[in-house]
């Protein structure tokens, strides 16, 4: 019985598919839906925002090009400047005791102990947290009148009658600086350990061998070769932190008398509790060259930190 084979023709691969071949244009593939999302959620808002600063738009009225009125206006404005040093005094204090008592949980953590998986996990509890649930208990730890932190100060003796630490604008400020504190130490600390973990505990070792105290190994050893991923993890914080919203606005709503408004509680009381679009929007993109200049700073030197 004869059997006859037919040599079937090759496929040839489409014209489209062999454009994926070339690198170029699997790149432009992989990078093109990426690239849409971006452009309708953050580049059209963005460029949105901007028009509608430079006009006089109020909710219902479509308003008219006034060109960068908008921003002289909330220059002058008291309120605002005081908004611009809230922002910076918040940002910076908070990043600051963040990066030291995570630093500290950190090396705490890294050590060898009991339970030390169950630890970490009920370490990151306050970030896991969503931000509105836990901003409530703390809203109703600082009232005056029902207030935990009030009753333990009274019972050891430290004050003789309530304090209204919502009420007072000093108060307040350092009321949401110490929540914003508790809320971001567990991710500094668990994001510095993660540094930890990639350095060879060797090195310390030959340290100690050669005579270096503690204080020496951390400063010279350890310190330098955590310093990339400090400034990362400093770099989210910033901000997320200079943009920070629902913290202040669940706390204080930028009260008592707008002594804690940020950038974005402003820009909220006024664009949407006042109805002034156009104001609201210039305060908005007034945080953008702040965080931009801060942004580049910050990344620079993390080159610079890098390429040493």
């Amino acid at each position: 019985m004869a059997v006859t084979a037919v040599a079937g023709a090759e496929a040839r691969p489409i014209p489209r598919l062999r454009r994926l071949e070339d690198e170029r244009w699997l790149a432009l593939a992989l990078l093109m839906p990426t690239a849409i999302l971006l452009g309708l959620f953050i580049a059209y808002p963005f460029f949105e925002g901007v028009l509608l600063s430079l006009t006089s738009q109020r909710v219902g009225v479509p308003g008219e090009f006034v060109g960068l009125k908008n921003f002289v206006k909330i220059w002058n404005d008291s309120i605002f400047r005081t908004t611009v040093w809230n922002t910076f005094w918040y940002t910076g204090v908070t990043t600051v005791f963040k990066l030291a008592l995570g630093l500290w949980l950190a090396m705490l953590l890294n050590r060898h102990f009991k339970g030390k998986a169950l630890v970490r996990a009920f370490i990151l509890l306050p970030f896991i947290i969503p931000t509105v649930l836990s901003t409530f208990a703390w809203k109703w730890m600082f009232d005056p009148t029902f207030s935990v932190i009030n009753w333990a100060l009274f019972h050891l003796g430290l004050i003789t009658q309530r304090i209204n630490w919502l009420g007072d604008p000093d108060l307040a400020m350092t009321s949401i600086i110490v929540v914003n504190i508790w809320r971001g130490v567990p991710f500094f600390a668990i994001s510095l350990l993660a540094g930890l973990q990639t350095i060879s505990p060797e090195l310390n070792e030959a340290a100690a061998i050669d005579g270096a105290r503690p204080w020496n190994r951390f400063w010279y050893v350890t310190w330098p070769l955590l310093l990339p991923v400090t400034m990362v993890v400093m770099l989210f914080s910033v901000i997320q932190t200079f943009a920070d919203f629902q913290l202040v606005y669940v706390m204080t709503g930028g009260g008592p008398a707008n002594a804690t408004h940020l950038f974005a509680t402003y820009a909220y009381q006024l664009g949407i509790g006042t109805g002034l679009l156009s104001e609201g929007a210039a305060i908005s993109l007034a945080m953008f060259p702040f965080l931009f200049i801060i942004v580049v700073v910050q990344l620079l030197y993390i080159r610079r930190v890098e390429t040493r």
